[in-house]
């Protein structure tokens, strides 16, 4: 996910997203996973203007992909980074180990 807001990542679960020839291939939704339930969440989720609300039917949506095994989440980080007792250090499973550089300090 590119953005901070996870519409348009989630997007690519919806059924009007299928890829299929009708659309030459170019929908989003590669997997050709369709569930009425996940398009009525997502659709309440693009008009929602209550952000807690909206975060539980994104929430939601997550929920349905996962339980429904539309993707299957793996991680895999096969290396090592090592940190001082003494750098204070932001780290993210998801991003370069160097992504918040700018933030990085030294206790005394």
């Amino acid at each position: 996910m590119t953005q901070p807001d996870p519409e348009i990542f989630m997007n690519q679960f919806t059924s009007w997203e299928i890829a299929a020839k009708a659309n030459k291939w170019q929908g989003r939704n590669a997997t050709r996973w369709k569930s009425d339930e996940y398009d009525k969440v997502y659709r309440a989720a693009e008009s929602e203007m209550d952000p807690v609300k909206r975060a539980a039917l994104f929430i939601k949506m997550n929920d349905l992909v996962i339980q429904n095994v539309v993707v299957i989440p793996v991680v895999q980080r096969p290396r090592v980074t090592a940190l001082s007792n003494t750098l204070k250090v932001e780290e993210s499973g998801w991003d370069s180990d160097f992504w918040s550089l700018q933030d990085w300090y030294r206790e005394a």
